[in-house]
């Protein structure tokens, strides 16, 4: 047996589970924090960090994420995105089933498995995708965060948008589902009333607020029917927030990515097709009504929806080009950002980004700084901004809708497991991530 390894962090501001702050220490044994409090007197640790003018987080798990791999690795691949992780905060990730093969079979997902085991740097999981026809394996593949419908926006298997094939889905198991909440039927209708248009901000258009709207709807619709756990992926418009609102069960839960929070559709003027996603921007009034329900808790959480394209993809004209931008590596600055700005605290990003999600998809032991946790930790700089570099991004991808941008809040130091994965700009590509396990 190997000895055990101690980590030993100083002088850090530790944010708690219960949002509140306190300067001190953190003892790690291999994965586990075994001690937090003002001073710490170990036996001689293997590794001591001097964390002296630093914030001390819960590592970011980021629940939604498509890491392109099987079938689509030019644009990015497991060790590409882990190591983008590892310098955005990033400590786990579930990621999504269109890939190529896409994710909807157990062979699938074990595939998966066993190539994340191998090069993934941070803790991963991955959703099983819905079909029309794959209901044996939706209830019964495992392990797995929940199932993915994509009910518009998407083609081939994937589209699962006709109301028998999603009651099937609603009304067998029990396990969570997650929606990619977009009408198509509305989509499709109004491709025809927009076609020949290049110009890419007629995307917000054609995928507009009423789209999103129905199909959400309907989830909601479908999920108080069958009592079915629920939760709605990248919500994007203040009608959903609304509604939700008014009409949001106990066992429903929501996010919005930091591209709904702060960028709108005056961003296609800017940044041309790069500000192209699905759901699409949207307007400043739809950023503000987001706000507002994540700080009242009508959503409960971030998500980053890194769904990364090459430049040369990018470059073709509208509508030839793919939905979808990177954000793994600048979703905790941005958010951190935003706390040092007064819109919100830096306790609630940890509880966006950290604690809320474990909670959502029952991932023991993760999201919060306290004994019997797993240590992933991300040490963060608030006192000093950096802007959004393209030639420092680790994506493969190689671009940022945020690029430009300064930001506060960059991880100086991010551990997975009780090991350094990244350090002032080097990423250790030894560390490997664990599989994530899910209580549901």
């Amino acid at each position: 047996m190997s000895s055990p390894t101690s980590l030993l962090i100083r002088r850090a501001r530790i944010i708690l589970p219960n949002g509140e702050s306190l300067v001190g220490d953190v003892l790690t044994r291999d994965h586990t924090i075994v001690e937090v409090a003002p001073e710490i007197s170990a036996a001689t640790p293997t590794t001591e960090i001097d964390a002296e003018g630093l914030t001390l987080l819960p590592g970011v798990i980021d629940p939604q994420v498509h890491f392109r791999e099987p079938g689509l690795e030019h644009k990015e691949d497991l060790f590409t995105a882990s190591c983008a992780c590892a310098k955005g905060g990033v400590t786990s990730f579930l990621e999504m089933p269109n890939t190529r093969p896409l994710t909807t079979t157990q062979q699938a997902l074990n595939d998966k498995l066993q190539r994340a085991s191998q090069k993934s740097l941070v803790n991963y999981g991955f959703f099983i995708g819905a079909t029309a026809d794959n209901l044996p394996d939706l209830l019964l593949a495992k392990p797995t965060p929940g199932i993915k419908i994509f009910m518009g926006s998407m083609h081939g298997q994937l589209l699962v948008d006709q109301e028998t094939a999603l009651e099937a889905i609603f009304a067998q198991g029990d396990r969570l589902i997650a929606v990619h909440a977009e009408d198509q039927d509305r989509i499709n209708q109004r491709r025809k009333e927009f076609a020949g248009i290049t110009d890419p901000a007629v995307h917000s258009q054609i995928q507009d607020n009423q789209a999103a709207l129905l199909a959400t709807q309907q989830a909601l619709r479908l999920s108080k029917k069958y009592q079915r756990r629920l939760h709605i992926l990248h919500m994007s418009t203040a009608e959903e927030a609304e509604l939700l609102r008014q009409d949001k069960p106990s066992w429903v839960t929501a996010e919005v990515t930091p591209q709904h929070l702060f960028l709108n559709t005056s961003a296609y003027a800017k940044i041309g097709t790069l500000a192209q996603m699905n759901p699409p921007l949207r307007s400043p009034h739809d950023n503000e009504v987001l706000w507002q329900a994540l700080r009242d808790g009508v959503i409960d959480f971030i998500a980053t929806d890194h769904a990364p394209h090459t430049l040369e993809e990018k470059a073709q004209q509208y509508p030839n080009t793919p939905s979808g931008m990177p954000g793994v590596e600048t979703s905790l600055p941005i958010m951190l950002t935003a706390a040092m700005q007064g819109q919100c605290t830096v306790a609630q990003v940890t509880q966006w980004m950290s604690q809320a999600v474990a909670k959502a998809y029952g991932i023991p032991n993760k999201g919060a700084i306290a004994p019997g946790y797993d240590a992933d930790l991300v040490l963060v700089d608030l006192n000093n901004s950096h802007p959004v570099l393209r030639e420092e991004l680790l994506t493969k991808c190689g671009w940022s809708p945020f690029e430009g941008w300064n930001l506060t809040g960059w991880p100086v130091i991010t551990i997975v497991g009780g090991q350094i994965v990244y350090e002032k700009g080097k990423v250790n590509t030894q560390v490997r991530g664990q599989a994530l396990t899910f209580r549901h």
